[in-house]
C-alpha cells in the first residue's frame, strides 16, 4: 500500500526554536525510505525556501522546497483556479505576496476583486483601506481561520482569522476562510502529494496537533487523522469532539520504526497514553471556521455616539 503524508509542522516539527523529540529521525526515515510527504501549514507568512532554511537551521535537511505548502500557496491557487484574472488588495506579508505574484495576480489598491488577509500587521491605514475596498464591492478572503497562533509557551500573536473578523465586524460583510480545515487545502495538497510521489496514492495520512483544524479537516476530506500530543491539544480535551483521530501518538517519532521497517502497529488508535505531556491552554475561540456561517451576513453593528 502506498501511502503518503501531510504533515502540520508547529507543534508537530518544532516548537518555538527546538525540534520536538524524534522528529528529526522521523523526516530522516521519510526520506530514506522514499515515503511520500508534504509539510501542510496555515502559516502564510513565509515562503516554502523560508521553511526550509528555518528547518536546516534546526538540523532537518528537506530535499526540496516543493515538500512545503502553505495557506498563502492555497489561496493563489484558489484564486487562480476559481477567477483567473482577479485583482487583490493584500493585508499580509512576504510569503503571501510572492504566491500571488508567483500566479501573476495583480495588486490593486482602487477596485480590487478581493481583500485578501494574511498573517502580518495590520495597520489601522492597510485595514481602513481594506474596509473602503470591501465598501466598494471586493469580496473578503482570509488564508487562514487561526485567530491567534503560539509563538512560544508564554505568548501568542494574532493571525489571520483575527484580522479578518475585524473586517467583518466594520464591513458586515462575511470573509471566506482557505487553509485548514477547509477541504481545499486538503484536495490541493493531495494533488502535490500526489505529484511529488509521480503516482496516485492508495492512503493519504495528515499528522498534526490541532484538533480543530488538522484533525477536522484530514477527517472531512477522507483522511486518515493522526493526533500528536507534542503541541496544542492535550490528551483529556480530545474526546470532547465529535470527530476523532485514527491514532494518537505522543510524538511524530513513534512513526520511526513503522517507516523504516513497513510494519505498521498493530493498536489501531494507538492511544498515547501516560502522562502526556502538558502545554499552556489559551482560552477563547481560536479559530474561525464555522462560526455563523450557515446564516445570513452578519449587520454591521450599530454606531456608538
Amino acid at each position: 500500500m502506498k501511502i503518503g503524508y501531510l504533515i502540520d509542522m508547529d507543534g508537530v516539527i518544532y516548537r518555538e526554536n527546538k525540534l520536538v523529540p524524534g522528529a528529526e529521525e522521523f523526516v530522516q526515515a521519510l526520506v530514506a525510505t522514499g515515503t511520500p510527504f508534504l509539510f501542510l501549514t496555515n502559516n502564510s507568512a513565509p515562503t516554502p525556501e523560508d521553511l526550509s532554511v528555518r528547518l536546516r537551521h534546526l538540523g532537518i535537511q528537506v530535499p526540496s522546497s516543493r515538500h512545503f505548502y502553505t495557506s498563502a500557496l492555497n489561496t493563489a491557487d484558489f484564486l487562480s483556479e476559481t477567477d483567473p484574472g482577479c485583482t487583490v488588495f493584500v493585508i499580509g506579508e512576504g510569503g503571501l505576496l510572492a504566491a500571488l505574484a508567483e500566479r501573476k495576480i495583480a495588486s490593486d489598491a482602487i477596485r480590487p476583486s478581493y481583500v485578501v488577509v494574511g498573517e502580518g500587521t495590520a495597520s489601522m491605514e492597510k485595514l481602513a483601506k481594506a474596509h473602503e475596498c470591501i465598501e466598494r464591492g471586493a469580496r473578503l478572503l482570509a488564508t487562514n481561520p487561526d485567530n491567534w497562533c503560539p509563538v512560544s509557551s508564554q505568548a501568542t500573536r494574532p493571525g489571520a482569522g483575527a484580522t479578518a473578523a475585524f473586517l467583518e465586524a466594520s464591513t458586515g460583510r462575511r470573509a471566506y476562510y482557505l487553509g485548514k480545515p477547509n477541504g481545499y487545502m486538503f484536495h490541493l495538497a493531495r494533488r502535490r502529494l500526489a505529484d511529488l510521489a509521480l503516482t496516485e496514492l492508495d492512503q493519504v495520512v495528515m499528522i498534526g496537533d490541532t484538533m480543530e483544524t488538522d484533525i477536522r479537516g484530514a477527517f472531512e476530506a477522507g483522511m486518515h487523522a493522526f493526533l500528536v500530543l507534542s503541541g496544542s491539544t492535550q490528551f483529556d480535551a480530545v474526546g470532547d469532539y465529535v470527530y476523532q483521530p485514527t491514532r494518537i501518538l505522543q510524538t511524530v517519532g513513534d512513526l520511526t520504526e513503522e517507516l523504516r521497517t513497513g510494519v505498521s502497529s498493530d493498536r489501531l488508535n494507538s492511544p498515547a497514553i501516560g502522562h502526556p505531556n502538558s502545554h499552556g491552554a489559551r482560552s477563547g475561540i481560536r479559530h474561525q471556521t464555522d462560526i455563523f456561517a450557515f446564516h445570513k451576513p452578519r449587520p454591521r453593528p450599530a454606531m456608538t455616539k
